[in-house]
């Protein structure tokens, strides 16, 4: 095939010409190669009678082997993708059990995007944010969902809350309309902040109460005995006058931030009357509620304030460092274990900007465990105590019982 030499003395390459017996050993090597394909091809397509059936039985093997290896792969391609779905959540309903609303399978189906994949994102699909616990109770979903499309909505607002607070939130959007009633006789702002609510502009289905009299009369929540008497109770007090130590005036906490306040939020706010004395201020605060034996949300609304029906399990729908105040009272007191209060004092932190103030306004501490547990987080986190009040009140329902409530201003750090 020729040689080829390297001359280094001038640093340059040359190539030899071929010869003419190079070229002929070249042209016979090809020949014979080509020949041997062209046997291999005949003896492939054109076997002996004897090796024929012996070939087959060869294929017929290796097919139905690569046929159950294709098969394998194709399970496992279709088991990872629903343990993914599953960690995802976008499979975490069933939907081939009986008795499934019509509604609900059409909104929990994926549904493929129009245009194909996103550049951005990378998805392909949409799928519906419905939360992993919405799974432990289907049967409440179904329900939910039952109603005929593009007609009036069931009166079950109580059934939604059910849900929610049983962790099933985002609830799946539906194709009804809600109930309206009339707000007839609604104050302009800001006298509504203090003006009587009147009974016809609420809601009172799903409640044992039909009028704000009858609330005003229980002793629901700590928080909340009488909140709803903006006439004759003491609502119109809170914040202005202190009635024991516990009790922080307004204008007291707002000094401790430097000037600096301008919008808060308000967690478990009852009737709203911290945003109603701040919006005094021109401090715009979101109160953050459920009905829970009245119709806060409304009541909240009839003022002329902000609220946000939402239970504590949720992730707080703000950005983070946006807050310049967070007041909470004993809504902080989540029901199970100490791990749920750590998860949502995360999240105030994270709403909450540096130098912002955290005001834990009467807690109520069952037990002093409670107490601890409250006063080693916040120790976790850091935070300038600006003000703090542990000491011992009457007992909210009457029974001449001392309690135990801990107020504190404090201030969160700037962390890098």
């Amino acid at each position: 095939m020729g040689s080829v030499s390297l001359k280094i003395g001038d640093g340059t390459a040359r190539f030899r010409r071929a010869t003419i017996c190079s070229s002929a050993v070249n042209l016979l090597m090809l020949l014979s190669v080509v020949a041997t394909n062209i046997f291999a091809l005949y003896a492939f397509t054109n076997p002996s009678a004897a090796n024929q059936s012996h070939h087959h039985k060869n294929i017929s093997l290796i097919s139905e082997q690569v046929t159950l290896i294709l098969r394998e792969i194709a399970s496992s391609q279709k088991k990872l993708a629903k343990m993914e779905k599953e960690l995802l959540g976008y499979e975490s309903i069933d939907l081939s059990r009986p008795n499934i609303a019509s509604e609900l399978k059409m909104f929990l189906q994926p549904h493929s995007l129009p245009l194909g994949k996103d550049s951005r994102t990378g998805i392909t699909e949409m799928v519906a944010s419905v939360g992993h616990s919405c799974e432990k109770s289907v049967d409440l979903l179904t329900q939910y969902m039952s109603y005929k499309v593009s007609g009036p909505c069931p009166d079950d607002w109580s059934l939604a809350q059910k849900l929610i607070l049983r962790g099933c939130e985002p609830l799946p959007r539906r194709r009804c309309f809600a109930k309206s009633i009339p707000k007839v006789g609604l104050y302009p702002f800001p006298v509504s902040l203090w003006k009587p609510i009147s009974d016809k502009v609420v809601s009172w289905s799903g409640l044992g109460c039909k009028s704000f009299e009858c609330v005003n009369t229980k002793k629901s929540t700590r928080e909340c005995a009488g909140c709803l008497d903006l006439a004759s109770g003491n609502e119109n007090q809170k914040f202005v006058k202190a009635k024991g130590k516990n009790d922080f005036v307004l204008d007291d906490v707002l000094a401790l931030g430097g000037g600096g306040i301008r919008i808060g939020f308000d967690i478990g706010g009852g009737s709203g009357t911290f945003a109603a004395r701040m919006a005094e201020k021109n401090v715009t605060v979101i109160t953050s509620t459920l009905n829970i034996d009245a119709p806060f949300n409304e009541f909240i609304a009839a003022r002329g304030l902000f609220p946000l029906f939402l239970s504590l399990d949720h992730r707080f729908p703000f950005y983070d460092n946006v807050f310049d105040i967070i007041r909470a009272s004993s809504g902080l007191d989540v029901v199970g274990k100490p791990e749920k209060l750590e998860f949502l004092m995360f999240d105030v932190d994270r709403i909450l900007r540096a130098g912002g103030l955290l005001w834990v306004d009467n807690f109520y501490c069952a037990t002093e465990e409670k107490k601890k547990t409250l006063t080693r987080l916040i120790e976790r986190f850091g935070y300038k105590k600006l003000k703090w009040v542990a000491g011992e009140k009457p007992d909210a329902y009457g029974s001449g019982k001392p309690e135990v409530y801990l107020s504190a201003v404090l201030q969160k750090p700037l962390r890098v």
